[in-house]
């Protein structure tokens, strides 16, 4: 028994000393949320809010969508997938907002782009891919649709309505038309347009997107919870890829990647991550951006 008691005693003295008041443990509860937010949002999963409807219905405005940050560090984008992505010089911002310069506003842009919740650059846009590099994109066939390598594409998810004028001439300068000449995609870039045709600045009349530029896949909408929806692809584009597995003409030598259903499952660490915070009883923020869709 005498051997027994120091020991209890010492046991119950570092149990006291782990013990943290309410007042020390919030700061450093704090820091540990905010270093998970932004180590999550610029390696694995990023918010990002859609100003414009250029994606509609697909994506509605104000909508919030997940984006995976990590997927084409594995494989090459395929043929139906929504991405987000920085546009080129060619790419004019389709919303624009006027911003403060003031010393506060630069500092809390600063912060706020750590964690995520602060605004895009001026050329960041969300589309669908419809081509990849050697692939011919033109539009229209005899009923109306866009082709790829001379295929017509049925996409319903194109809304009654919503396409763009079969009748318009084209004009290299404005996508209103829903005619436009073929175009063979460069190696390494890809061809995207928006969902709403008649109103989507994409493409068709801005031209091709470095697929270096793609920041990530947008797959699933998480606000508003009414809409809550995973993003997959079309079985149109499902169809095509068993037909075309590989784009029409992959750089001599350089094997292409291969899809893995596996990437979407490096999410958890954000899932794991918003259970901590709830768990410690802090507010768990999604961090969100606006889009230039």
């Amino acid at each position: 028994m005498q051997g027994y008691r120091p020991s209890e005693r010492r046991r119950r003295a570092m149990v006291r000393r782990k013990e943290m008041p309410l007042w020390q443990e919030l700061p450093l509860l704090l820091v540990v949320a905010f270093c998970l937010a932004v180590l999550i949002r610029t390696f694995l999963v990023q918010a990002f809010y859609i100003p414009s409807g250029s994606m509609e219905n697909t994506l509605e405005v104000k909508d919030r969508v997940l984006v995976n940050k990590v997927v084409y560090d594995m494989r090459d984008p395929l043929r139906g997938e929504i991405v987000v992505f920085r546009g080129t010089d060619n790419w004019a911002p389709e919303v624009t907002e006027q911003v403060s310069n003031t010393f506060a506003a630069k500092l809390g842009r600063t912060i706020g782009d750590l964690v995520g919740v602060s605004r895009p650059g001026e050329r960041d846009f969300i589309k669908r891919v419809i081509g990849l590099p050697g692939d011919k994109v033109a539009c229209c066939d005899d009923q109306g649709r866009i082709t790829v390598n001379g295929d017509g594409i049925d996409e319903a998810y194109i809304s009654e309505g919503f396409n763009s004028d079969l009748n318009q001439p084209p004009n290299p300068n404005q996508c209103t038309s829903r005619r436009f000449a073929e175009i063979t995609v460069p190696q390494g870039e890809m061809f995207v347009m928006g969902d709403h045709r008649s109103v989507s600045q994409d493409a068709r009349c801005q031209g091709p997107v470095p697929i270096k530029n793609v920041i990530g896949r947008a797959f699933v909408i998480v606000w508003p919870s009414d809409r809550f929806t995973s993003l997959s692809v079309p079985d149109v584009w499902k169809t095509y890829a068993i037909d075309h597995p590989t784009a029409a003409a992959a750089e001599p030598g350089i094997p292409a990647r291969q899809d893995s259903p596996a990437t979407e499952a490096l999410v958890l660490p954000f899932l794991l991550s918003a259970g901590l915070s709830a768990r410690s009883g802090l507010p768990y923020v999604t961090r969100r951006r606006r889009l230039r869709s």
